[in-house]
């Protein structure tokens, strides 16, 4: 087997929000630790932007949608171009794509599985505007070996938080009450947890909806990309009548594995939704903003407490820096459950993804198993990534 050296990264990722490509540059050791040495986020060009929404939307063409795969390469190698400007080539690339649609369902076509993911961001052009290796579509093999091609990040969360102790001044003892029980919890475009524990294998899923509806309404009525601080959540009173109809949504109630994203939670599912709103738009970016809240906290209810306690939520992603989402959150979870940053662990919030997708195409490129099948449900462990040569 080959031995493993520390191999300098750059990760590329867009995600449900397509706010911005974040690229960092990441040092990825061979105990699976990553230092971030520098991140950015690169914007995409007004118009390629808009051309991905509209793919969001199913709203364009297969000839757009094939132009739209190598524009959006372009743009990545952009992004990766700015640091190799600054630091020098990586050993390789490692990109997550940007995902314009994802199918983890078992529908069949002539008993043939229709289960599938789609990201776009062409590796061929990455790798040539770069001269980098690239390793990309991580996402497709554990669809094919049965599974839902998502949560990926619990691989690099069960490397970073498993075994971690309370009192770090002295030893885990033979009993293990003195590891911590995590909930890794990231609010994205969509919300998604994982658990690491000492008392069961790792497992995660997607709670539901995390800034997805906010940010459409905020646009719809505010005219603002984002609720920045949750200010106008805070300016505005949670409808419990409204708040109750949409927690009824039957994704809520599904058994984890499970995934979902802007395939379900469609601006036709939000424009849905509005018709039994309440009248003042403030109102509704309150109540949104709270069901993303309370969608993680029943999560954490039906299916992660009857398998294991949890002493610690970490949070990250976007939602991290709306305080209002926060407070509700606190007020919803377990008093006894403290929550934290990715920060207070040495991980970046704004480049964990990156970050983990940085360690994904380490294991790729040292053939190391990258899934977790109890998180995304496939049949085997195996080793996810397409490599492109230069």
């Amino acid at each position: 087997m080959e031995e493993k050296e520390s191999k300098k990264v750059i990760a590329l990722m867009s995600g449900t929000s397509c706010d911005s490509i974040d690229a960092g540059l990441c040092e990825v050791m061979p105990d699976m630790s990553v230092k971030l040495i520098q991140g950015i986020n690169h914007p995409y060009p007004e118009h390629i932007r808009a051309k991905i929404f509209s793919a969001f939307r199913d709203d364009i063409s297969l000839k757009e949608l094939c132009q739209l795969n190598f524009a959006v390469g372009k743009c990545f190698a952009d992004a990766a171009n700015i640091l190799i400007g600054e630091f020098g080539k990586p050993d390789f690339i490692s990109s997550h794509g940007q995902t314009v649609y994802h199918y983890p369902f078992d529908e069949k076509l002539d008993n043939i599985s229709l289960k599938s993911t789609l990201q776009i961001g062409e590796s061929s052009v990455i790798a040539k505007e770069t001269g980098c290796m690239v390793i990309s579509n991580f996402r497709e093999k554990d669809i094919a070996y049965g599974g839902q091609g998502a949560p990926l990040v619990c691989f690099a969360d069960e490397k970073w938080f498993r075994g971690k102790y309370k009192n770090q001044n002295s030893y885990p003892d033979e009993s293990n009450n003195n590891f911590i029980n995590f909930a890794i919890q990231n609010i994205g475009g969509i919300s998604n947890v994982t658990v690491v524990s000492k008392d069961c294998d790792t497992f995660g899923f997607d709670t539901g909806c995390g800034n997805i509806m906010i940010d459409y309404c905020v646009q719809k009525f505010f005219g603002q990309k984002y609720d920045k601080d949750g200010e106008i959540a805070a300016s505005g009173k949670i409808c419990e009548s409204w708040l109750d109809c949409l927690l009824q949504d039957e994704y809520y109630y599904i058994e984890p594995p499970k995934t979902t994203g802007r395939e379900y939670f469609s601006p036709k599912y939000i424009e849905n939704i509005l018709k039994t709103s309440p009248s003042d738009p403030k109102d509704i970016i309150a109540t949104l903003t709270a069901l993303t809240a309370k969608t993680i906290a029943q999560a954490y209810d039906r299916f992660i407490y009857p398998s294991v306690s949890i002493d610690t939520a970490v949070i990250g992603g976007g939602g991290a820096y709306n305080k209002t989402l926060m407070k509700y959150l606190r007020q919803y979870l377990p008093k006894r459950i403290e929550l934290k940053t990715h920060e207070d662990y040495g991980i970046s919030n704004n480049f964990k993804e990156v970050m983990a997708f940085a360690l994904l195409g380490y294991c790729t490129f040292y053939g190391i198993s990258n899934n977790l099948p109890c998180c995304t449900g496939a049949d085997k462990r195996t080793v996810l990534g397409k490599i492109t040569t230069a």
